[in-house]
């Protein structure tokens, strides 16, 4: 009572295995840039002016040419500094000013550690200013023709109190 497809060993036919793959070298990783200060209202035009400042940067010096990835990371460094009530020209100067001689290896990195330890403080809180007083426009006076202010045409102070504009009454 044998049973079919038992007891004999059906050779199957293993799949190659797969030839060892030579070790990958990994690429050298840059190490990441340092953190920089974030902006209290990140909005998309500080943000927009931040990029633009730096951007600028290689017109001041070449060598601070930036990838659009350090440009991303450093952005909101520079909204903090904006915000701040830096003119954009403010913060290029702060950025660029007593660079280094020798080559620029990571400018980005500089730029980093600039906007970190530069941060100016935020501007003392100042109330809003209330808004003028309203000025009503100018009136003739319907009696006298003295000019007044008033929101509608009518008699100036003097008529309405039954005095003419002399002194005397009227």
């Amino acid at each position: 009572a044998s049973q079919p497809g038992r007891g004999v060993k059906a050779s199957v036919p293993r799949p190659p295995r797969p030839a060892p793959t030579p070790p990958q070298q990994k690429l050298p990783r840059r190490p990441a840039l340092p953190a920089v200060p974030q902006p209290a209202y990140p909005a998309p035009a500080l943000l927009r002016a931040a990029t633009d400042v730096l951007a600028g940067l290689r017109r001041t010096d070449p060598r601070l040419l930036l990838s659009a990835t350090d440009s991303e990371h450093l952005a909101p460094g520079v909204a903090a500094w904006l915000e701040r009530d830096l003119t954009p020209t403010a913060v290029r100067h702060a950025l660029t000013t007593g660079l280094p001689t020798e080559p620029l290896t990571r400018p980005a990195a500089l730029l980093a550690h600039r906007l970190t330890a530069g941060l100016p403080p935020l501007p003392p809180y100042r109330a809003p200013e209330p808004p003028p007083a309203a000025r009503q426009p100018l009136q003739t006076c319907d009696g006298c023709e003295r000019a007044f202010r008033a929101p509608a045409p009518g008699h100036c102070r003097d008529c309405r109190a039954g005095r003419s504009p002399g002194g005397g009454l009227a």
